[in-house]
């Protein structure tokens, strides 16, 4: 990505400070990103640590800068974005990484149609290894597309969208969906101490075979269904614990998870929106 760019932060939290980092880590100049907070130690460990400018104000942020991520909170952003209006310039290109918040809001909010990119980053962002779903609205150009994918792509993955409703739908598998992981890898602990090893044996091998899977998967060939049946040897016995899964409905269980967090989601968008 060209140093040309000057992007503002607006928060100065986790997810802010991960994209901040891989920014820089990808060569990105730090005199070119800016960040805003209300915490002032906060914003004073950012500087110290990455030397990028800080501001506590969101106004005087956003009057040097050509793009603008919104990386507060989804219950300040209605407030966060209308303290903006009387700086905002159509010029400015707009990211959101608030989960749940629709694109025609937060434009309101800013007091009109503007250039936004939507986008739903999970945590694994904090360790350069997220999955990033994005949605732009009907302003953001193809120069404004490849910005948005060089500052994402620092924490991961990207995958765009042509419909916002699908990112409900990436919410629910990838923005969700490492709980769910971390959910499988502790019941497979408990399953471990309940016959035998310790807590600390049965994590790590819990935690390092979800590893070695997840990397298995995404440097072959193959998709998880053939994954699956690879290591599968007829009546042996990854076929028994699998035979269990599935007669107790493992599919649908997996389904109906996802399912739910896609309409909560969708609940999420309609409440957060709903604010004058």
């Amino acid at each position: 990505m060209q140093n040309k760019s000057v992007i503002g932060f607006i928060g100065a939290g986790n997810m802010a400070y991960a994209l901040i980092k891989g920014l820089i880590n990808n060569g990105y100049g730090a005199e070119n990103i800016k960040v805003s907070d209300l915490d002032e130690s906060l914003l004073n460990s950012r500087n110290s640590e990455l030397g990028i400018d800080t501001f506590t104000n969101n106004s005087d942020l956003i009057s040097v800068c050509d793009v603008i991520v919104l990386a507060v909170k989804p219950q300040v952003m209605s407030s966060v974005c209308k303290g903006l209006q009387g700086a905002v310039k159509s010029s400015h290109l707009f990211i959101s990484i608030a989960a749940g918040i629709r694109a025609n809001d937060i434009c309101r909010w800013l007091g009109g149609d503007l250039a936004l990119v939507r986008t739903m980053p999970n945590t694994p962002a904090l360790v350069q290894q997220g999955a990033t779903g994005l949605f732009a609205n009907d302003l953001v150009s193809e120069e404004h597309k490849q910005i948005v994918t060089s500052i994402l792509s620092a924490i991961g993955d990207c995958f765009w969208v042509g419909e916002e409703k699908l990112i409900d739908a990436i919410t629910a598998i990838s923005g969700s969906g490492p709980a769910y992981f971390f959910l499988m890898m502790q019941s497979m602990t408990q399953a471990g101490m309940a016959l035998g090893l310790d807590e600390k044996t049965a994590s790590a091998l819990s935690v390092k075979t979800a590893l070695g899977a997840s990397v298995m998967a995404a440097n072959s060939d193959d998709d998880p269904k053939q994954l699956r049946a690879n290591v599968t040897s007829p009546n042996g016995t990854t076929q028994a614990a699998v035979e269990s899964f599935q007669d107790q409905n493992f599919e649908g269980i997996v389904a109906n998870a996802t399912r739910a967090a896609y309409d909560r989601a969708h609940e999420l968008s309609i409440q957060l929106g709903d604010v004058d």
